[in-house]
């Protein structure tokens, strides 16, 4: 129906996705406004381009679209490189912490924001392929196939980017080995 100009079906499919695409662009990004740019972006271009959609799973094209929607705004980033004005302030309220699960004491739940966190920081330090192959496979949940497919990139490249980014983040947190649950610490 959205294909056949229903706007209406194409709001639908946008709340269907829209967390997804969401959570995917801000893994990618790593900051809340870049990434929520970078979803409105996909959907204006898959709205646009809903003719070219043949099928298959509507999920993983929409995916590739926020991934090089993401992919634009990182290359137009090393291009011309901008520090926001937000960014020169030291209080930044958008950064509030999530409301934490009643469940945790105040001591686990700030330890499990600061894991968060340093996760987040250590993704974000991999070079833009690793951290895209990770977020599809890790956070997404693609199959390697399909990571190929949306990174336009061979199967083999796919898992070799995949393992390095792996071994990085898994170096990147053992720098931080007090913030790892006991069963992450290496033994010494």
């Amino acid at each position: 129906a959205a294909q056949r100009g229903d706007r209406s079906a194409f709001n639908l499919l946008v709340l269907r996705h829209q967390d997804k695409l969401y959570t995917l662009a801000y893994r990618i990004m790593g900051e809340p406004q870049s990434a929520a740019d970078a979803t409105q972006e996909a959907f204006i271009t898959a709205y646009r381009r809903l003719n070219t959609y043949r099928g298959g799973s509507f999920r993983a094209w929409l995916i590739r679209i926020t991934t090089n929607a993401c992919y634009d705004e990182l290359r137009r980033r090393k291009r011309r490189p901008v520090v926001a004005m937000d960014d020169l302030s030291p209080i930044d309220s958008d950064d509030e912490p999530p409301i934490p699960d009643s469940s945790d004491t105040p001591e686990q739940a700030m330890q499990q924001q600061e894991l968060n966190r340093a996760i987040q920081d250590c993704i974000n330090s991999l070079g833009e392929d690793q951290r895209i192959v990770l977020i599809l496979s890790d956070v997404e949940g693609l199959s390697y196939q399909e990571i190929a497919d949306n990174t336009s990139a061979q199967v083999g490249t796919v898992k070799s980017r995949l393992s390095r980014a792996r071994a990085s983040v898994r170096n990147c947190l053992q720098a931080i080995e007090e913030l790892l649950p006991g069963a992450y610490r290496l033994m010494e």
